[in-house]
């Protein structure tokens, strides 16, 4: 999880309905996620050739107010998948904004550290890279990496509709991280208002273990 900070300007045109942005210390941030799919399943069934697979996103952070309970959610710019099953259903059923382009992954241990790298080709390849020490630990209360980790809603921009999901997960943990390497035009994937972030240093990177994982379905808000 690479994090920028952004003027929340930038963002009032990819805000759905009835959401505001969710600041950190006055902080608006996006985040560029590298993750892996495993054992998949959509309605409980596992789809042949569909179970494992890279995605990566350019995501903000929004909340909404309902009925005096603010709910803390992401919304997806891009979502990056090497499937073009998994972008139709996406774009068609759920209305996200998925693309699909040539991707790779690798996770690898040595000694002490651990190396994560996604790549993803569009034109040239990009990738988000890190070296962590492999020395697990909880995410401190009220830590930089609690707020972009412990947001349990999806919205989407259908239009003048918002569309609202509920995630479920459990509380994650991180790695302390070492060192990491950015490569990617973000201009040239995700639009020109997004160009900056290809020479901007992030605020914060994080390598966070992953868990069980639930989307729920959507309801109109």
């Amino acid at each position: 999880m690479a994090n920028y900070a952004i003027d929340q300007k930038i963002l009032s045109n990819y805000l759905p309905n009835h959401t505001e942005i969710d600041l950190w210390h006055n902080v608006c941030y996006v985040s560029l996620v590298g993750f892996m799919f495993l054992n998949t399943k959509v309605k409980g069934l596992k789809i042949p050739f569909h179970t494992n697979f890279e995605e990566v996103n350019l995501r903000f952070y929004v909340r909404y107010n309902e009925k005096g309970e603010w709910k803390r959610g992401v919304v997806f710019i891009k979502e990056i998948v090497p499937k073009p099953a998994l972008t139709f259903v996406a774009n068609t059923i759920y209305k996200e904004n998925y693309e699909t382009m040539p991707m790779h992954h690798a996770w690898e241990k040595e000694g002490e550290t651990l190396a994560v790298e996604y790549r993803w080709k569009k034109k040239r390849w990009h990738s988000l890279q890190v070296i962590a020490y492999d020395a697990i630990k909880d995410i401190e209360i009220g830590s930089e990496e609690e707020f972009i980790t412990e947001h349990y809603w999806g919205y989407t921009k259908v239009g003048n509709t918002t569309l609202e999901y509920q995630v479920e997960h459990p509380r994650w943990q991180v790695y302390p991280v070492k060192s990491w390497e950015i490569d990617v035009d973000f201009g040239y994937l995700y639009g020109e208002d997004f160009g900056f972030l290809k020479n901007q240093k992030p605020k914060s990177v994080f390598l966070a273990e992953g868990s069980d994982i639930k989307v729920n379905s959507g309801i109109k808000i």
